[in-house]
């Protein structure tokens, strides 16, 4: 078998998607896992799915819905009170919102804000201390290819991804001397639930490229975990993403405002 990397990974909104998906992939590299996301029963399912691969594995399942600052606070509580000292943390919790600025949910984008920026940053804050403390440690911050394009319909989803993107560089850079790696993910358009929990009304696919850009949850992990082990500061996985990704990267800011002005928009009815 081979020798575990991480003595404990955490990783948030852990029940489905790419949550569930690094909670699978790191299991048999881990000594440990503590998954947290709201809903205990498909954190359970998934707990018992792993343990009949990785028999060796502990897991921690908690429930907390992390936007509520108490509970968020109790959670954090709770794995000090449990003697847990994660050296990797996947902030992977996060929605999306599809529709123009003006006629969003004010509380659905008011969640969006905190669980994308908030929520990531209290508990990268809450925990960093303790992998300093062992000179060593990992932080993947799910951010999006998204966090480099202002883009209409998704302007703050958009603009929570670039905040996750800037402040994952700004951490790297301090936190090379303690030999804590941090890795911010872009990935563009995956398969998990997040574009049913991001639409408003029928849905929508105006990704361009369509499903010849699509990588699966699988490929966005498994590259993610090489990455952070390379000490990589930024990952697009799938090459057509890290393509486009360079090309927007390279483009001057007027004509990336000319291309976004042109793409196919959802308005309100």
């Amino acid at each position: 078998m081979t020798p575990p990397i991480y003595q404990c990974a955490l990783i948030t909104g852990a029940s489905s998607g790419l949550g569930a998906e690094f909670a699978r992939q790191l299991a048999p590299i881990s000594e440990e896992l503590i998954l947290v996301a709201r809903r205990s029963e498909l954190l359970d399912s998934l707990a018992a799915e792993i343990k009949k691969v990785t028999p060796h594995i502990k897991i921690h399942c908690l429930k907390s819905d992390l936007v509520d600052d108490d509970q968020r606070r109790q959670f954090i509580e709770a794995i000090h009170l449990m003697g847990l000292d994660p050296d990797l943390l996947v902030n992977n919790a996060g929605i999306g919102d599809y529709g123009d600025f003006v006629s969003a949910d004010w509380q659905k984008t008011e969640m969006m804000i905190r669980l994308n920026m908030e929520v990531l940053t209290h508990i990268t804050h809450a925990l960093l201390p303790g992998m300093i403390n062992k000179d060593g440690g990992g932080i993947i911050n799910v951010s999006s290819l998204a966090s480099i394009l202002p883009i209409p319909d998704f302007a703050v989803y958009a603009a929570t991804k670039a905040y996750v993107t800037s402040f994952s560089e700004a951490l790297r850079i301090e936190m090379i001397e303690h030999g804590i790696k941090v890795l911010a993910l872009c990935p563009g358009p995956v398969h998990t639930g997040f574009g049913q929990v991001a639409q408003r009304g029928e849905p929508t696919n105006v990704t361009p490229g369509g499903e010849s850009v699509y990588v699966d949850a699988e490929q966005v992990v498994e590259e993610a975990v090489a990455s952070i082990q390379m000490g990589k500061p930024r990952h697009y996985p799938g090459k057509k993403i890290a393509l486009m990704a360079a090309l927007m990267s390279s483009l001057p800011v007027w004509l990336l405002r000319k291309m976004m002005s042109r793409r196919p928009r959802r308005r309100a009815s």
